[in-house]
């Protein structure tokens, strides 16, 4: 999936799930959106080799950043940098459950990856091999756009549910 996929859809997920456990939609929307854009970046970019072929660049995704459990530390990375900067400014309890919910940040990464064509690596035999479930374009427009249009989902049931607590907790 395209970068901009992987931002929109990772923060709407992290929003979700953080206002879901802190019931502050703005707190969970900036820091979702920090640390989907920082930690999807670091995925991208450390996860990614340009190879020269018959004086072509081909860019090939490495097992150092696509696979599950180290999506998930490299998408968690930027959340403690962030958590240690915020709490100063900030300190509060529901920082400790949002940068619990960031780390569903890489895992959200690979989910849209295992879509594309060359998929993640997972560990079989003791040799990396690639897995995917689809064989998608990574630049196919149809499904970023409903990759897209899940996240901008989440991101809309986050405002429902942030607005069911303020209303529920003022007006019972």
């Amino acid at each position: 999936m395209k970068l901009q996929t992987h931002y929109v859809f990772s923060t709407g997920l992290l929003t979700f799930f953080g206002t879901l456990l802190t019931h502050h939609f703005y707190t969970s929307l900036f820091f979702s959106g920090v640390v989907a854009i920082l930690g999807n970046t670091l995925i991208d970019r450390f996860g990614h080799e340009i190879r020269s072929v018959y004086g072509r660049e081909i860019v090939r995704r490495t097992p150092l950043t696509h696979t599950l459990p180290r999506s998930a530390v490299w998408g968690f990375i930027p959340a403690l940098v962030l958590t240690l900067l915020y709490y100063y400014a900030y300190p509060s309890k529901e920082l400790v459950f949002l940068t619990l919910v960031s780390l569903l940040n890489g895992p959200s990464h690979m989910l849209l990856d295992v879509f594309t064509e060359r998929g993640i690596y997972v560990k079989r035999n003791g040799k990396w091999k690639r897995f995917a479930l689809a064989h998608f374009s990574y630049d196919n427009p149809a499904v970023n756009g409903v990759a897209v249009l899940m996240g901008i989902l989440m991101l809309f049931a986050a405002i429902q549910l942030h607005n069911y607590h303020y209303y529920y907790y003022y007006f019972h």
